[in-house]
């Protein structure tokens, strides 16, 4: 029978310069990285972490009211990494601000926000020609659930299927009466009814996403709900551009896996065109895996659907007549409404009539 040695539980602050055979540390969601990283380092033979997942109260009756009841050991170990404890300094400070507002989770965040209120009266009405009552209609717009009916509609119409059809006989297939959430059972029909995108086969079109993840937001609307849109729209994109130049910049350990970009010039965009994708998803995400370009599986349905659009690997060049039937593929949104928007066609050359 083996004895173990006693030992005594100290803070990583007294554990800084100790050196021990292994080290058992105990990480919080109010863990610093410093302590963190003081503390790991202190076995020789090997260093493990115990995540705690919760605190119980002082009457070990429910749980701590700041606990999140979705987190798992990934998660606060992410936020533990992402919890600086030392003080910025004014030029680190500037940058983490810039960097925590311009990277692509908060401008689509921004985007989804400006989107739900700008097309707030084109869904009214659609609900109304649907066949609900009035008091149905402002059931649908005050509930809970309306946030996420209005993106699941906006995928919809970026998949190209057709509003003014699917939702009329969505709703009259099946009577809403009984319904305790009219807004939760819309939205989830239409999910089931929308799981692919609209027509088959070599008559299917890529979805209209911005940077490859976000549904652009169509229809409608007043001129400064369409402007905001469009700049962030611009951001997005050139957010997304510029995170994967940094990466292969860097030569990032996750671009090696995206293989060199083809020579071809067809084959070329459409490798960029993926690969900015996988950026895209990489900063809304923030996924610091460098192993894999993805990252460790999604943590909810709105990150399932956006890993499954970048998860496009290998990329075939739209010209490519070995296209397989089924295969999906994703286009840029429209541009912003800043650019030329005259038909090619219909310009003419200087000196022209």
């Amino acid at each position: 029978m083996r004895l173990g040695h006693l030992g005594y539980a100290i803070t990583a602050h007294r554990a800084q310069g100790v050196t021990t055979d292994t080290a058992h540390v105990i990480a919080t969601a109010t863990t610093t990285r410093e302590n963190f990283y003081v503390a790991m380092t202190r076995g020789a033979d090997g260093n493990y972490a115990y995540v705690v997942l919760d605190r119980p109260d002082d009457s070990h009756g429910v749980p701590h009211p700041s606990d999140n009841p979705d987190a798992t050991a990934r998660s606060v170990l992410y936020g533990v990494i992402q919890h600086i404890g030392a003080e910025l300094s004014a030029h680190e400070a500037i940058t983490a601000e810039q960097e925590r507002w311009s990277n692509i989770g908060q401008l689509a965040a921004e985007y989804e926000t400006i989107a739900q209120a700008a097309q707030h009266d084109r869904w009214a009405g659609l609900f109304a020609v649907a066949g609900l009552t009035v008091e149905q209609v402002d059931a649908v717009l005050d509930s809970d659930a309306y946030p996420a009916l209005s993106a699941e509609l906006r995928h919809a119409e970026a998949n190209h299927h057709n509003l003014d059809t699917l939702p009329p006989r969505l709703i009259a297939a099946r009577g809403l009466d009984d319904a305790d959430d009219i807004a939760s059972v819309i939205h989830a029909r239409i999910a089931r009814a929308t799981t692919r995108p609209a027509g088959s086969g070599r008559t299917r079109k890529p979805p209209r996403l911005i940077a490859g993840l976000l549904p652009y937001a169509e229809g409608p609307m007043a001129d400064d709900m369409r402007q905001a849109l469009d700049e962030r729209h611009e951001l997005i994109e050139a957010r997304a551009e510029a995170v994967l130049a940094g990466a292969l910049a860097d030569k990032a350990l996750w671009t090696a896996q995206l293989g060199p970009e083809p020579k071809d010039l067809n084959q070329g965009k459409a490798w960029r065109r993926a690969a900015v994708v996988v950026a895209a998803y990489r900063d809304r995400y923030q996924v610091t895996d460098d192993q894999t370009p993805l990252g460790p599986p999604p943590q909810n349905t709105r990150q399932k659907i956006d890993r499954a659009s970048s998860d496009q690997w290998p990329p075939r060049a739209s010209s490519s007549r070995r296209r397989s039937p089924g295969r999906k593929s994703t286009a840029p949104a429209p541009k912003p409404h800043g650019g030329n928007s005259t038909p090619a066609h219909r310009r003419r050359r200087p000196g022209t009539r």
